[in-house]
């Protein structure tokens, strides 16, 4: 199973067609050269495999984000147990 995770753009540098973006506290270069539209400074985007996949609206993104989290916090909590 692939999962496209939840990324907030940082900054962008069109000479190498790559985005610096924040994925759950972690930044990272990601490829934008599967994009189709625009990306802007300050959207989300989804990221597999080091590659922008697409666009997402913020609060789709968000929402995604905080589920993630709680999948996280859950498994932690499994391993102390």
């Amino acid at each position: 199973m692939c999962l496209a995770i939840p990324s907030k753009v940082l900054s962008i540098n069109s000479e190498t067609n790559t985005a610096t973006i924040e994925t759950l506290g972690v930044s990272r270069e990601a490829s934008l050269d599967l994009m189709q539209e625009e990306v802007q400074v300050g959207e989300y985007v989804l990221l597999h495999i080091g590659y922008v996949m697409s666009k997402i609206d913020t609060q789709s993104a968000l929402e995604s984000i905080e589920l993630y989290k709680q999948i996280v916090q859950d498994m932690e909590e499994e391993e102390l147990d």
